[in-house]
């Protein structure tokens, strides 16, 4: 897990096939209800997916980069994925509780305490391919580079990655909401993932030049946001903002 660092927007290639001034900042405020009612329709549009091609958020990350807190366990119950699963039984067994950003040191090995070594999260990257494959997403195959043979994932499932990036674009675009406690939570946190792993770029490349340069406006809101403070107005996940926190000290 890389840290969360200030990043310029960069340059991306992106496709402009049509006039620069299809997207207009459509800022608005949404009442209560209408804000719900668009969420429960997100909802039921996750919910079409079957069991077998629901991801994880980190599953979600990885095919976004894909070319085309102190913590506490609340619950012993498994949740049924196998790296976050590894993580809550370190999380669990250690005493005293660590904090937020010793976990992501530690899980992501990039501790300098060698007696803390074995609470890294092992090929997490090849873990989540495997997991990608067997959803139906990924595909497995062998290249040939000169004298070995190396093991690749291609995307074999287009229509996932292209649900998954029009619910980012449309997160900071036309389902902006100007408030980050009404946004989606899960979905929150796969921005400010994405955005870690330097693979949130890849959802808004295929914008017009307008459209992209207001959704990495937005994104900016988010970045600038101070965690600590987000953390403590109604509606807020403590924890979330505290991963935030821990990337962006």
């Amino acid at each position: 897990m890389t840290s969360l660092t200030q990043r310029s927007s960069g340059l991306v290639q992106r496709r402009t096939e049509a006039s620069r001034g299809a997207a207009a900042d459509k800022d608005k405020g949404l009442g209560e209800e209408e804000y719900e009612l668009r969420k429960d329709e997100q909802d039921e549009e996750d919910s079409g997916d079957s069991k077998e091609t629901r991801l994880t958020l980190m599953e979600e990350v990885l095919l976004l980069g894909l070319k085309d807190r102190e913590v506490i366990c609340k619950s012993d119950a498994a949740t049924g994925d196998v790296l976050l699963d590894e993580a809550l039984k370190h999380i669990k067994e250690t005493q005293p509780p660590e904090t937020v950003q010793s976990w992501i040191e530690l899980l992501s090995g990039e501790t300098w305490n060698p007696l803390k070594l074995h609470y890294q999260l092992r090929n997490v990257r090849e873990r989540l391919a495997k997991n990608l494959v067997e959803k139906g997403v990924l595909t497995t195959e062998k290249q040939n580079f000169l004298l070995f043979d190396m093991t690749t994932h291609p995307l074999t499932n287009s229509n996932i990655k292209q649900r998954l990036i029009k619910k980012v674009q449309e997160a900071v675009l036309d389902k902006w909401v100007n408030d980050p406690n009404r946004m989606d939570k899960r979905l929150l946190a796969l921005i400010f993932l994405a955005h870690s792993s330097d693979v949130l770029e890849n959802a808004f490349a295929p914008l017009l030049d307008d459209q992209y340069d207001l959704a990495m406006k937005r994104v900016r809101q988010l970045l600038d946001l101070e965690p600590e403070g987000e953390s403590m107005k109604a509606n807020s996940n403590e924890l979330l903002w505290a991963v935030v926190a821990a990337f962006t000290k």
